[in-house]
């Protein structure tokens, strides 16, 4: 048997102890009668957690902002609140909803291209603190906002490593508005600057956010507030162990997948330094003659960052009940009940690599390896959850479950669909008390 690496998942405690509670899973796939999605509040409240004691640490003022798009259950939320963490947010619903569950306005950060006049207006009734794209983004901003208290905003800048991204103000357009906000200071309170940047390295977030710290100061000459900037996101996540990452990269060929599957590209899967580690590399990264923290601290200015994957980060995993079996030449397909659309990466071009785990229902059966991909309940030949030819340790059978882990960030909600009628897969929330497990659907 051609046998593919493991790319076994790294687990949370919970995660473990949750999946191999047989009644919990067995209750609620009673209830749900098809696919589901567990969520674990207590585990993005200790990643939060996490974030917020860096800067403290570091002597650093500033906001974690939660990515909102990375999931849309209302648990996260209502931690941000208690916490007293900030929000992410891109359109109208999301900033409603994140007003719903306790979110205060001056909490919330708007991002995102051409911002609609009603989340304009909206932001602006509430406080928020608006990510500005484009100069005429600025004016229909200005002319919206009231005016009391001026609408509080960051100019997005225009990355230097990606003069070609649809997102940013360049150089010239920044000058064009830092003239437009001073013509309007009664209306724009310009705070400061923001980013974006595609990948997971270090530097480049380091260097660059030492040279919003210069474009802060320097708009504080012509009297601007300016003090604030924002990273963006892109804090890393490690799903696997380092030596199956490696070992599954130097092994990958076409034949480890269903139909000789090829892929271009895939998430990097181990990645260090990661979540909070991350931040605390930015803050130590050389900023001139101090640190990336030193500079801040000494010029006053507010450090905000948005991750949402790195939040997220072990606090959920996917649910799908086995419908079926069948044998395919060598290897076998295992078809589950829902789609391949609640688990996002197969719709961009590339597979979700760590493990689905089988939790084996019913009768005893032989314990014989059996190498296998999984399929989703479509009519669609490409509606596969895991081309990958995984070995599971005995023959899937119908009212299994299999147990994808770590999805909650961007995985389980970006591209879900009610194809067929097939209705959404609930979020179901898992809470701790006298040592057992409760649960409640997510509908805040």
């Amino acid at each position: 048997m051609d046998l593919t690496p493991v790319l076994q998942a790294r687990e949370a405690p919970w995660a473990k102890a949750a999946r191999q509670d047989t009644a919990l899973l067995d209750a609620i796939a009673h209830a749900v009668a098809g696919p589901f999605h567990l969520i674990y509040p207590e585990r993005f409240a200790e990643n939060l957690g996490a974030f917020q004691s860096v800067l403290r640490d570091h002597g650093v003022r500033g906001s974690v902002y939660f990515g909102k798009k990375a999931n849309k259950a209302g648990a996260w939320l209502r931690e941000v609140a208690r916490l007293g963490g900030s929000v992410d947010v891109a359109s109208v619903p999301e900033l409603v909803h994140c007003l719903a569950n306790g979110i205060r306005g001056e909490d919330s950060g708007v991002t995102g291209a051409a911002k609609s006049d009603d989340l304009l207006w909206l932001a602006a009734r509430h406080g928020c603190t608006l990510a500005i794209d484009a100069l005429d983004e600025l004016d229909r901003a200005t002319a919206i906002a009231g005016g009391d208290p001026p609408l509080r905003i960051l100019l997005r800048v225009l990355p230097p490593n990606n003069p070609d991204s649809r997102f940013g103000l360049s150089e010239r357009d920044l000058e064009a508005a830092l003239t437009r906000c001073a013509d309007c200071r009664d209306r724009i309170e310009m705070r400061g600057f923001s980013f974006h940047l595609d990948g997971y390295a270090v530097a480049p977030r380091a260097e660059l956010a030492a040279a919003l710290v210069d474009r802060c100061l320097d708009a504080r000459e012509r009297g601007f507030p300016a003090s604030a900037i924002s990273i963006g996101g892109g804090f890393a996540c490690a799903y696997l162990e380092e030596g199956d990452w490696r070992s599954f990269q130097e092994s990958l060929d076409p034949s480890q997948f269903h139909a000789g599957k090829r892929f271009d590209r895939f998430y990097p899967y181990f990645q260090a330094p990661t979540g909070a580690a991350m931040l605390e590399a930015i803050l130590q990264s050389p900023a001139g003659a101090a640190s990336l923290a030193a500079r801040l601290s000494a010029a006053g200015i507010d450090l905000y960052l948005e991750p949402g994957r790195a939040l997220l980060d072990g606090a959920g995993m996917s649910v799908f009940p086995v419908q079926g079996f069948k044998r395919n030449d060598a290897h076998g397909i295992v078809t589950v009940a829902g789609l391949s659309m609640s688990l996002s990466e197969q719709w961009k071009g590339s597979e979700y690599l760590p493990t689905p785990i089988l939790v084996q229902r019913g009768p005893a059966r032989e314990q014989t390896p059996v190498q296998a991909a999984v399929g989703g309940s479509s009519c669609m030949e490409y509606d596969v959850l895991t081309w990958r030819k995984v070995l599971f340790p005995a023959v899937p059978r119908h009212g299994d479950l299999l147990v994808y882990p770590n999805t909650a960030g961007y995985q389980m909600d970006k591209n879900e669909s009610e194809f067929h009628q097939l209705p959404l897969p609930p979020k179901i929330v898992l809470t701790e008390q006298d040592g057992r497990f409760l649960w409640r659907t997510d509908e805040r």
